[in-house]
């Protein structure tokens, strides 16, 4: 009777939970069993594990081995334990010298000639694993990516024969080491590009400095789009803690080399779904959940188009997360929590055809249809939307003469200034201010105490809109590089807060 134990890593949802992989042999009919909750993909390793241990010479016990993955109430998933199982029953067969598995924790699938895949979450594993003290022995495909957690002692294998000759010491798997990246200013359309639309140029400034979310209303081909595609150039680049949530964030998502990610890293994610996405693919779900679109714009932007045509169950789930932060999925017998720190960015005609007070085309819409189309959005879910701006249809006369626009590079400048403004005197972007802070840091001047009054009298302002108009007007403050939002910066706030929640 022989036993092996190894260390190896369980994803759910953002965690990646320590699972302990015990091999037992003992004498009986030749037979693998794997136990302790594991999926169709886990308990198809015994194929593979048998493959692959016979392809590289060595024997595989004849003997009835039993295979536990410890905790057995955690869900196992994916083929990632196969390089565990298969060091496991060399190790509990006398094969392999096991007195070196427990400075190691193991993630990989096995190809059936004993070469390793990439497995999806590496860089997640990696990430949760730094602290033990162990090195992590992954596929050589993801051991560049894992190898962007500093404190994090990864080696990249490229078969079990390379991590067999490791383990007992006759050669040595280097330590990965991650390239070099250039984080430079973002790469991507440039702001000059869009003509005109000289007020919402401005609330994407807004929005860029303060973190603030933003729906632009307008007819067809105004340049909404074209201004949400120009946001992310506008960002700070995203810390290194940013960056490795996020990267750890997209190992989620599909099984990728770190190549991939890192070709990405340190850049402000993108996310534009379609307006047919479901409530799953927003917000992330599955039988064993993933993150879903929210979550993938953590620290970046999430932009809707077509705001009004998203199902109203997918647009109302965007509600908490748009407060929180972060996103909790429950399903039968487990539940996944998923940072979702996103800038919300959205894009609405003012009605089905959308030419509803265009200056050259008429519309051809009943007042009872446009006013069905703007009650698609709850006034609980526009309440939480910071800028509201309206982007009209330029003159005949205007476009062709029209002159660029100030360029990417110069308004960024702004931004970044407004920005470590605000991180040095509160350690956080406005938007992400509570309420006592917003007392401490957005009080306005004794001017401008009396607008506020007056607006709230008149347009019936809810707490929650109060105080995204203070966060608003400290942001316009910083720009201004202004100690205090005065009475002109509150008054422009409050020109991004339309009267009707549902606007025009």
């Amino acid at each position: 009777m022989a036993l092996a134990t190894l260390h190896s890593r369980a994803l759910e949802g953002f965690e990646a939970h320590p699972v302990c992989v015990e091999v037992h042999l003992a004498n009986g009919l030749p037979s693998l069993a794997i136990v302790g909750l594991p999926d169709a993909e886990v308990r198809e390793a015994r194929h593979r594990v048998r493959a692959a241990i016979t392809h590289c010479g060595f024997e595989f016990p004849a003997r009835h081995i039993t295979v536990n993955l410890a905790p057995a109430d955690l869900p196992k998933e994916s083929g990632r334990y196969d390089l565990p199982i298969a060091l496991g029953i060399l190790a509990a067969s006398g094969q392999l010298a096991a007195r070196s598995l427990d400075g190691y924790e193991f993630a990989g699938e096995l190809a059936l000639d004993g070469s390793l895949r990439s497995v999806r979450g590496a860089l997640a594993m990696a990430w949760r694993a730094a602290g033990t003290g162990r090195g992590f022995i992954l596929p050589a495909a993801d051991a560049d990516a894992a190898a962007r957690v500093a404190q994090a002692c990864i080696h990249g294998a490229p078969n079990l024969l390379a991590v067999c000759a490791h383990l007992s010491g006759s050669t040595v798997l280097p330590r990965a080491i991650p390239p070099a990246i250039a984080i430079d200013a973002p790469q991507g359309p440039d702001l000059s590009d869009v003509r005109g639309q000289p007020q919402a140029r401005r609330a994407l400034e807004i929005t860029a400095a303060g973190g603030h979310s933003l729906l632009m209303s307008g007819p067809p081909g105004t340049g909404k789009s074209m201004l949400a595609e120009r946001l992310p150039g506008l960002l700070p680049p995203m810390g290194e803690t940013e960056a490795l949530e996020q990267a750890a964030l997209r190992s989620l998502e599909e099984r990728s080399s770190a190549r991939a990610g890192l070709q990405q890293w340190a850049a402000r994610p993108f996310r534009a779904p379609h307006h047919s996405a479901s409530s799953a693919a927003m917000v992330g779900g599955g039988s064993y959940p993933r993150p879903g679109e929210i979550s993938l714009a953590h620290h970046g932007v999430l932009f809707l188009d077509e705001l009004p045509e998203f199902d109203r169950h997918v647009l109302e789930a965007l509600r908490e997360p748009l407060e929180t932060g972060r996103v909790a999925i429950s399903r039968a017998g487990r539940q996944a929590v998923f940072p979702a720190r996103f800038q919300l960015v959205a894009a609405m005609n003012p009605c089905p055809c959308g030419y509803a007070g265009h200056p050259a085309t008429r519309c051809r819409c009943t007042p009872g249809q446009i006013e069905r189309y703007r009650a698609r959005l709850s006034g609980p879910l526009l309440d939480r939307i910071d800028l509201h701006v309206a982007v009209p249809a330029m003159a005949e006369d205007g476009l062709p003469g029209a002159a660029p626009g100030e360029s990417t590079r110069t308004v960024r400048e702004r931004v970044l200034g407004a920005h470590a403004r605000q991180w040095a005197r509160q350690g956080c972007s406005n938007a992400l201010l509570d309420p006592p802070a917003i007392e401490r840091w957005c009080a306005p001047t004794a001017a401008a105490t009396p607008l506020l009054r007056e607006a709230i009298r008149r347009f019936g302002l809810s707490a929650r809109a109060l105080h995204r108009v203070l966060k608003v007007a400290r942001t316009i403050a910083d720009l201004a590089e202004a100690p205090l939002p005065a009475i002109n910066h509150v008054a422009e706030a409050l020109s991004y807060r339309p009267p009707d929640p549902h606007p025009a």
